[in-house]
């Protein structure tokens, strides 16, 4: 389950004492600049965007406009500014909710969710390309199921596993079993690490697409109360807003940008917006307060390009029905923008 738009008693302090032990997960934080000694990546030449207009996974209407305002705000031009050739693939088909049967009251929509990734994974897959890093726009964090299985699975044909960065208010880790509401735009990240139903935890290939060693979540600050063990138990790396106010998000980022390159190719960059604060970001699905300021949001993405290990980005909950005048779209395309290397200076 997504949280609800106010803050609740679900936050999630899974690493609460992680700054004064020196490390998140029992791992020692290591000396600072030993990010020097990964080996890039060659640089990409050419984006490929998608857009996703998917809102099936939520609770509510409006994040299925979310690609059309990040492109309103000058993603492609932006993108096009930098350097990059951007070639956009257009919008994949998502049937909207109130025309179909949402069926299992356990996993809503789930035919239709599991039809939608399918093609995210098997549209990604076939353009993908050594120079090239796909920019998936949403619509609910559900279409990460499609993006990250479609990155995985190129990449594992060329012998290598991949990471993942997870940046959201959520840790959107409940299972079918675990959620209180079946919106399965709770539940991507458990799939993709191979927990919960079949049907998605085979988006793209059999199993899970990323190992938990490798997985990074940033800015967690509501988890449901059954979830909680879930994230626990999962073996995953988590970031809460308690430990980017104590250690501060370059450290973190420095941290996390280690494990998820640790015996990879390099990692993909899942951006739910909602893990900015909504002050910054008003028109997300799910909103909560006390998220990441406009600056950490940043550096999250500038340090992801810097890392030269950025192999895909999503971006999603964009919803222009709960934002002012597109201020949530102009962010999301602004940090897509930083994480493909636009500098101050």
């Amino acid at each position: 389950m997504k949280a609800s738009a106010t803050i609740t008693e679900t936050v999630l302090d899974i690493n609460a004492n992680s700054a004064q032990d020196g490390g998140l997960n029992g791992v020692p934080m290591e000396a600072e600049g030993t990010l020097g000694t990964m080996k890039p990546l060659t640089p990409p030449r050419r984006i490929k965007v998608l857009g996703v207009p998917l809102d099936l996974g939520a609770g509510h209407r409006g994040v299925d406009m979310g690609p059309s305002a990040i492109r309103v705000a000058g993603l492609l031009e932006g993108l096009r500014g930098l350097g990059y050739t951007v070639e956009d693939l257009g919008n994949i088909f998502v049937p909207p909710p109130q025309s179909r049967d949402p069926g299992d009251p356990k996993a809503r929509f789930l035919k239709e969710i599991r039809q939608a990734c399918s093609e995210i994974a098997g549209t990604l897959d076939a353009h993908l390309d050594d120079d090239v890093r796909p920019v998936i726009l949403g619509g609910d964090h559900s279409l990460a199921m499609g993006s990250v299985a479609g990155t995985s699975a190129w990449w594992k044909r060329k012998g290598h596993d991949i990471g993942l960065i997870w940046v959201d208010a959520h840790a959107d880790m409940n299972t079918p079993d675990s959620s209180p509401t079946g919106n399965i735009h709770g539940m991507p990240l458990a799939h993709l690490l191979g927990m919960g139903r079949e049907e998605l935890t085979n988006i793209g290939g059999v199993g899970a697409k990323v190992v938990a060693e490798n997985v990074v979540l940033i800015g967690i600050r509501s988890v449901d109360v059954e979830e909680r063990e879930i994230v626990r138990q999962s073996g995953v790396t988590v970031f809460t807003m308690r430990d980017i106010d104590e250690i501060g998000i370059r450290r973190v980022m420095e941290r996390a940008i280690q494990i998820v390159t640790h015996r990879t190719a390099g990692f993909h960059l899942s951006y739910d917006v909602d893990g900015v604060d909504a002050l910054e970001a008003p028109g997300v699905g799910t909103p909560v307060r006390g998220g990441l300021t406009y600056r950490e949001a940043h550096l999250i993405a500038e340090m992801a390009h810097d890392s030269g290990r950025l192999l895909a980005m999503d971006v999603t909950e964009v919803n222009p029905v709960e934002d002012t005048r597109n201020q949530t779209g102009r962010l999301a395309a602004e940090l897509v923008f930083s994480a493909f290397g636009r500098r101050i200076l």
